[in-house]
């Protein structure tokens, strides 16, 4: 039958084993106070307790065992480059494979960044060094190589003993309660043997002290006898006298072994000798004959008899036998135990795609037909005001990019559709792409139904409990639904909004009760007014009335203020002209108006795209329906008054719209509320 069992800690063992002798119906939770895990030689780290604690209770688990990896600086010529340093190898991995399986996965580029591995280890201690390329995250790199080398191994424990000859599969106290019973069984035939052994050599000096006792008479009696046969008969026929004899108060219930004659030792007319006595007599050598020789017989008598006595009072008495047991455990470990080598992790730290991922900023872009597709906003540098700015995708003559949103990878988006249902997609589950790549289709990513498109992406990655999802449409409705609501989306998708067959959703966004939403129209106007004056209702409510707008007008975009806030709302239209204007010039008028300008509507403006809160350190993402994105200082944009019609932003061709706006906050890469427009 299979046995796997994993090798521990000595000092650890053998406190659990004290403690069972201590207290001997002490539990499992009391042998794990001194047992810690698993031990290996080669040290490593164990991720995670539940494993091993379920093999002590059961005798069956599962452990996973980690190498020890190290973060290094370089110093010389490549100072500012780190390394990855592994100092120790889970049990049983073989150094050498290992490397080989890292260097094959660095060059089939399924773990990108790796540059160099080299083995220098030495009699100081095994080191294998992994270089990788400057700029590249060093736990993304050593989480993959977890998950795919042999730097994370799962060890199955199979705790199956022989217990009298019968396999069991036994939990942790059984085990330890078996190799006490195994000491006891050990130490009590030690001592039963010490005890035969001393009671055959104290027979012996009694017969001898007899024999020097009697002195002259046996050497009489032995000069006599013709053969050494005859020699021993005279000595058993004599009984021997105890005059002079040097031992008091012998105890044959002490020294007796059944193995002797019986009838020997003391009677009412002296001493009778055995067989055994008889022998040892005439194999005394003459120098034993001395006076000192005699009194160390003596001594020697008299010692043994002391051990048989005490012999006979450890197993005599339960308490005795167990602390003879407990000293020797705690020899052992004075003697051959050392300090734990594995390190053990309290949780199990789980491998999900997300480690992989290194948690940056990216560029989410979405065309018209459903095309979606990420980039790292590194690729875009940023252009001064009134540039052409790059292409962000190849997108077919009949598409147009609709929809940008700048998250992070280990974000989430809730994608809302026109059909007024809303699905999630974390966006590390998007592929970073090239600027010229086309993207996937929604469908491969969402179960989207027929004649569903997606129109609204929301990056989130907390739901709190006090904030709001705030919907709003293309003909002025809003509406206010408890953020936690979304918290748990099937993958099949769910209500959001009941929205009218002419209507469409513009925007999503996250907010609170103390704060304010502006909403910009087509048309140049704004209204502003308190997210409390909304009531919060179900996902399937229309919600009330935010903006009213006049004929071929629309709410192109919403804007979060929270509050006291302070700054600008940095404002596009579609042929590329913007502006930037003060929070302050826009009071509440409440909700249900027709609004205020905020920018002129002109042939030369157009109508408006876009609208987002600036701040001077941050950067602008405009986007058109060609797929050109044009990343530039926000500061770069004048702050003018709302009836203006503020200045060129972007050079596009005549048959080119400006569709959309985002702003990027450089220093501490925290993004802004999401802006979508179309």
């Amino acid at each position: 039958m299979a046995t796997n069992i994993p090798p521990h800690n000595l000092n650890e063992v053998i406190d659990a084993c004290v403690c069972l002798v201590d207290k001997p119906d002490a539990e499992i939770g009391d042998l794990l106070e001194h047992i810690k895990g698993p031990d290996f030689p080669t040290a490593g780290i164990i991720n995670g307790k539940s494993g091993f604690l379920e093999a002590y209770k059961t005798g069956r688990g599962k452990i996973y065992l980690r190498a020890k990896a190290d973060f290094e600086n370089t110093d010389g010529k490549q100072a500012g480059k780190s390394r990855i340093v592994i100092t120790e190898l889970p049990y049983m991995v073989n150094k050498a494979r290992l490397c080989e399986k890292i260097g094959q996965l660095a060059r089939e580029k399924r773990i990108d960044g790796i540059t160099a591995i080299r083995d220098e280890s030495s009699r100081l201690g095994m080191r294998v060094v992994i270089e990788y390329r400057r700029g590249e995250n060093p736990e993304v790199i050593l989480n993959q190589l977890y998950s795919h080398t042999q730097l994370q191994v799962v060890y199955g424990i199979n705790m199956v003993c022989l217990d009298k000859d019968r396999p069991k599969c036994m939990d942790l106290r059984s085990i330890l309660q078996c190799f006490i019973e195994h000491r006891q069984d050990v130490v009590r035939r030690r001592m039963e043997f010490e005890l035969r052994k001393a009671r055959r050599r104290v027979h012996i000096l009694e017969g001898l002290t007899v024999a020097l006792s009697n002195l002259d008479e046996v050497i009489a009696m032995i000069r006599a006898a013709k053969t050494p046969a005859d020699a021993k008969a005279n000595l058993l026929a004599q009984l021997w006298s105890l005059e002079s004899f040097p031992i008091d108060n012998i105890d044959k219930d002490v020294t007796f072994l059944p193995e002797f004659d019986d009838g020997y030792g003391i009677t009412e007319k002296g001493y009778q000798l055995s067989t055994v006595q008889a022998q040892a007599i005439l194999d005394l050598r003459l120098h034993r004959l001395t006076g000192l020789e005699q009194s160390r017989l003596v001594d020697e008598y008299r010692e043994l008899v002391s051990r048989i006595l005490d012999i006979l009072g450890i197993l005599g008495d339960f308490q005795k036998f167990m602390a003879v047991i407990r000293e020797e455990l705690l020899a052992v470990k004075e003697a051959y135990g050392d300090a734990r080598r594995t390190e053990i992790n309290d949780s199990y730290e789980d491998l999900q795609d997300i480690d992989l991922i290194k948690d940056e900023p990216v560029v989410v872009t979405k065309s018209s037909q459903g095309y979606l597709k990420s980039q790292s906003v590194e690729e875009y540098k940023v252009q001064g005001r009134g540039g052409r700015g790059k292409s962000a995708s190849a997108i077919k003559d009949d598409d147009v990019i609709d929809t940008l949103v700048i998250a992070m990878r280990h974000e989430s988006l809730l994608c809302f559709t026109n059909l007024g249902r809303v699905y999630t997609l974390p966006v590390h589950h998007i592929p970073l792409s090239s600027r010229t790549a086309k993207g996937r289709p929604l469908n491969n990513y969402l179960p989207l139904q027929d004649n569903e498109q997606v129109q609204t992406l929301l990056s989130v990655r907390d739901f709190e409990q006090d904030s709001y999802c705030i919907f709003t449409t293309k003909l002025g409705m809003i509406k206010k639904v408890a953020l936690q609501a979304f918290s748990s989306v099937r993958s099949s998708g769910i209500i959001a909004i009941t929205m009218k067959e002419e209507d469409e959703l513009v925007n999503v966004r996250v907010m609170q009760d103390a704060d304010d939403i502006m909403l910009f129209s087509s048309a140049g106007k704004s209204i502003r007014f308190a997210v409390s004056e909304v009531r919060a209702t179900g996902r399937t409510s229309q919600g009330v009335m935010g903006m009213r707008l006049k004929q071929d007008h629309h709410v192109i975009a919403a804007v979060g203020l929270r509050e006291g806030a302070q700054g600008t709302v940095l404002i596009t239209t579609e042929n590329g002209y913007g502006k930037r204007t003060d929070i302050e010039d826009f009071r509440r008028i409440g909700r249900g108006g027709q609004g205020v300008i905020a920018i002129q509507s002109s042939d030369r403006n157009g109508v408006v795209v876009g609208v987002v809160l600036a701040d001077p350190e941050q950067d602008a993402f405009l986007i058109t329906n060609a797929g050109t994105i044009m990343r530039l200082p926000v500061q770069s944009v004048s702050v003018i008054g709302r009836n203006t019609q503020g200045v060129r932003l972007m050079q596009i061709a005549d048959s080119v719209k400006l569709v959309g706006c985002q702003v990027y906050n450089r220093d501490t890469e925290q993004l802004e509320p999401l802006d979508v427009t179309e």
